[in-house]
């Protein structure tokens, strides 16, 4: 196939390849396990963020493995952004190796590795694994998603689904970052009297809110693309919405300078984006 027109990747397509990009992610989440955290040496990136020898081996086991499993399919990592070929069209995949890499030289367990299937611009496929706490979140848009407890044997495979705004006298359950806080955001928790904050780590967030353990997920300062797209369709394929400030979509893969997402709502229920 000629590699200038990569396939299109569409929801049956996708359904196929979920069982073994789940099995890369969980590959990816022992090498980083296997680093002791106690010697690490932790460098810097040009941006200021940190990189360490686990995102590197993770980075290195899911490229690998793309590349057997679809090699047609062009790839976006963190870690390898210097490769990237914008603007992406039709379908491509973005990864971020390890979310949380702060979190991980800290020594807490909120760290993930995210993986995302893109198709149109729009977040189709998602897998997004927390291998020190056990658990894989992951979805296909319109085909539901699901939460693997991992441990001796075969997984515990469970569905998961957003849940409703809260009905009158309980309280907003509110994702916010350990590590991250800004103003903007702090106001929109303030609008939403007696929310209640629930600090996490890293795109654990996002599998809070897909399985309806809290409602809404806010950040409205920049991040950057590879650390909202597994979020984005495990969320939005357990029956929750991923939008800007204003309602509108948001888009991947198009080119935007250093492929920062300026701001986004992950909602839990649909409904109230509107």
């Amino acid at each position: 196939m000629n590699k200038a027109t990569p396939p299109r990747i569409d929801h049956k397509a996708a359904a196929s390849l979920i069982e073994p990009l789940t099995d890369l992610v969980i590959r990816a989440g022992h090498a980083i396990l296997a680093v002791d955290r106690t010697t690490l040496k932790v460098d810097g990136k040009t941006d200021g963020s940190p990189v360490t020898e686990a995102d590197l081996a993770a980075d290195r086991i899911i490229g690998a493995g793309l590349a057997r499993l679809a090699p047609d399919i062009p790839s976006l990592s963190e870690e390898r952004i210097q490769l990237a070929q914008l603007p992406y069209r039709d379908s491509f995949f973005l990864i971020d190796p390890l979310d949380g890499t702060k979190e991980f030289v800290a020594g807490r367990d909120e760290f993930t590795v995210n993986l995302a299937l893109v198709t149109d611009r729009t977040p189709l496929l998602g897998i997004v694994s927390a291998p020190a706490l056990g658990l894989i979140w992951r979805g296909i848009v319109g085909r539901g998603a699901e939460r693997l407890t991992l441990g001796k044997g075969q997984p515990l495979i469970e569905p998961v689904r957003t849940r409703p705004c809260p009905p009158r006298g309980r309280p907003w359950a509110v994702a916010v970052s350990r590590m991250h806080g800004d103003a903007r955001t702090e106001a929109f928790i303030a609008a939403r009297p007696g929310a209640v904050r629930c600090e996490l780590g890293s795109a654990v967030k996002f599998g809070r809110v897909a399985e309806g353990a809290v409602d809404i997920y806010p950040r409205l300062s920049p991040t950057s693309e590879w650390d909202v797209a597994a979020g984005h369709a495990v969320v939005t394929a357990a029956g929750g919405r991923i939008t800007d400030s204003s309602g509108a979509a948001l888009v991947f893969g198009a080119g935007r300078s250093d492929f920062i997402v300026p701001e986004f709502i992950a909602w839990g229920d649909p409904k109230a984006a509107d």
